[in-house]
C-alpha cells in the first residue's frame, strides 16, 4: 500500500529551507509594502477601544520591559506581549491586507509575531522579510487548504494566522524541517476562531489575532527546546481539515512553492471596512460617478455579492458599534453614496451619527448573484443594481477592487495612506511617520530591527 502523500512535511520542509537570497526583488519589495501598511494600520489603533483593555493585560501578565517594541505605546514587552499587543491593534481599524483566495489578512498575524521574534533574537532586516515571506506562504497555502466551507464559521484570520505565526517565528529560530513541523503541530491543535462575535458587536476580532500571532509564537519556541507536536495537523484523519472544513483540498498546501509567490496576490485596503463591502462600495461609487447621482437620487441598492460576504455582513443589522459598522454593507454604501468614502475619519464621526447614512442603510439589500459567487474566493467582482427615485434602473460593475493586485495602491499611495493611519490616532508625528517610511523603503538593507522609530 502507498504512504499517503505527507502535506505538512512538504509544507514544513520548504519554510524551513527559504533563505532571502532565493526571493526575487518583487518579493522583497511587496514585502516592505505590506511591513509599512501593517504598521501604520497597529499606530491607527492607538487609544482606541478595546486596545488599551490588550495593554492593560499585556502589563499585568508580561514584565515590565523587553526587547520587543509595542507600536501603539513606543513601550517594550516581552516578545510574546509585544506580538499580542501589536496583533490586536493592527487588525482594529480595517485597514489592513487581505489575500482573495485564501480570505486570510496575513499581516496582522505575521508580522507583529515576525517582528516581535526578530527584535527579541537580534536579527537583521533581511532575515525579518524571509521569515515574514515564509508565513504568508504557509499561511496563504493553509488558507486555500481549508476552502470555502472553514470561512463560514471560522475567522481564517484566527485559525490559520496562528500557522502562520509559527511558520514566521520558525523560520528566525532556524528551525529543522522536523522542527516546523512540531510547530505547526503546537499551533494547529491551538487554532481557534468564530464568527458569531459579530452578532454582539463584541471585541473578539482583536481576540482573535492578539491569540493567533502570540501563540503561532510560543509554538515555535517550543518546538526549538523540544516540544513535540501532530506530525500531520492539517490533513490527519482528525486534523484541522476534519474538524473544520468539508471541502478541504491538501494540493493547495503545497501549490507551486517555490514559484508562484502567494504574497505577490495580496491586496491593500482602500476603504476602512470589511473585505467584503469593498467591491460593491467601489462599484457603487463609479456608478454614482458616471451618471452623476446624489445619495438623495436613490431609491433603492442591491449589491450583487458572493455568499461569503452574506455569511459574514448578513450578521450585523443596525450596527451599534464603529467596529461593527465596517460589517454593514448599508451602512459603507451609505458613506459611499453621501461622502464619497468610507474612510477611517467617516467611520468615526458618521456611521452612526449621520441620519443620511442610516436613511441610506435602509435602501441597501445583498442578493446573492451567481457570477459573483462562481469567481471568489479567487476574484472580489463588484455588481451593484442601483433603482433611482425617478424609476431608472443602473448598474454598476468593477472586477478589481481598488487595493487589488491588478488595480493596486502604488508607492505613494501607501506613503499617504500611512500617514493619514498615523495622523488619525496622533500615534506618530509627521516626521515620525516620514522617518519611519524611509525606514521601511530600506528594511531589507538593515543590520538589525531591534527600533521602528
Amino acid at each position: 500500500m502507498t504512504a499517503p502523500r505527507a502535506y505538512t512535511q512538504e509544507l514544513a520542509e520548504f519554510v524551513a529551507g527559504l533563505r532571502y537570497d532565493q526571493l526575487p526583488p518583487a518579493v522583497v519589495a511587496r514585502t516592505e509594502e505590506l511591513f509599512l501598511d501593517w504598521a501604520a494600520s497597529a499606530l491607527a489603533a492607538k487609544g482606541l477601544h478595546p486596545i488599551p483593555q490588550f495593554e492593560g493585560f499585556a502589563r499585568a501578565m508580561g514584565p515590565a520591559s523587553g526587547p520587543a517594541e509595542i507600536l501603539v505605546s513606543r513601550t517594550r514587552s516581552s516578545a510574546f506581549f509585544a506580538a499580542w499587543v501589536n496583533a490586536a491593534s493592527s487588525h482594529l481599524v480595517e485597514q489592513d491586507d487581505l489575500h482573495n483566495s485564501s480570505v486570510l489578512h496575513p499581516a496582522t498575524v505575521v508580522f507583529p509575531a515576525a517582528l516581535a521574534a526578530a527584535q527579541d533574537l537580534g536579527k537583521s532586516g533581511a532575515e525579518l522579510i524571509a521569515a515574514s515571506v515564509a508565513g504568508y506562504e504557509a499561511g496563504i497555502r493553509i488558507g486555500e487548504f481549508l476552502g470555502r466551507s472553514h470561512y463560514k464559521i471560522f475567522h481564517t484570520t484566527a485559525t490559520v494566522g496562528t500557522l502562520a505565526a509559527a511558520v514566521a517565528v520558525g523560520r528566525l529560530l532556524d528551525l529543522t524541517p522536523a522542527q516546523m513541523v512540531n510547530a505547526l503541530g503546537s499551533a494547529g491543535t491551538q487554532a481557534a476562531g468564530l464568527w458569531e462575535f459579530l452578532r454582539d458587536a463584541a471585541d473578539s476580532k482583536q481576540l482573535h489575532t492578539a491569540h493567533a500571532a502570540a501563540n503561532g509564537l510560543a509554538a515555535a519556541y517550543l518546538a526549538k527546546s523540544g516540544v513535540t507536536g501532530a506530525q500531520r495537523i492539517l490533513e490527519g484523519a482528525q486534523g484541522l481539515a476534519a474538524g473544520m472544513s468539508s471541502d478541504a483540498d491538501p494540493a493547495r498546501l503545497v501549490d507551486r512553492l517555490g514559484s508562484r509567490w502567494a504574497l505577490l496576490e495580496t491586496s491593500f485596503k482602500f476603504h476602512s471596512s470589511c473585505r467584503h463591502t469593498h467591491p460593491a462600495a467601489d462599484a457603487l461609487l463609479d456608478l454614482m460617478q458616471r451618471e452623476g447621482l446624489a445619495a438623495s437620487d436613490i431609491a433603492a441598492v442591491i449589491a450583487r455579492v458572493h455568499q461569503g460576504a452574506i455569511d459574514v455582513l448578513g450578521a450585523v443589522d443596525v450596527p451599534v458599534t464603529v467596529h461593527q459598522a465596517k460589517f454593514s454593507m448599508g451602512t459603507v454604501l451609505g458613506l459611499i453614496a453621501v461622502y464619497g468614502k468610507a474612510g477611517l475619519e467617516e467611520f468615526r464621526d458618521h456611521a452612526l451619527s449621520d441620519p443620511r447614512v442610516a436613511a441610506f442603510r435602509a435602501k441597501v439589500r445583498m442578493a446573492l448573484d451567481p457570477e459573483v459567487d462562481g469567481a471568489y474566493p479567487r476574484r472580489w467582482l463588484g455588481r451593484v443594481e442601483v433603482t433611482t427615485l425617478d424609476g431608472r434602473t443602473l448598474r454598476g460593475a468593477l472586477d478589481e477592487p481598488k487595493g487589488d493586485p491588478g488595480n493596486p495602491l502604488s508607492r505613494a499611495e501607501l506613503e499617504d495612506k500611512a500617514r493619514r493611519l498615523a495622523r488619525f490616532s496622533g500615534a506618530a508625528s509627521e516626521a515620525e511617520a516620514s522617518a519611519l517610511i524611509a525606514r521601511v523603503w530600506s528594511l531589507h538593507e538593515a543590520s538589525s530591527v531591534a527600533s521602528l522609530f
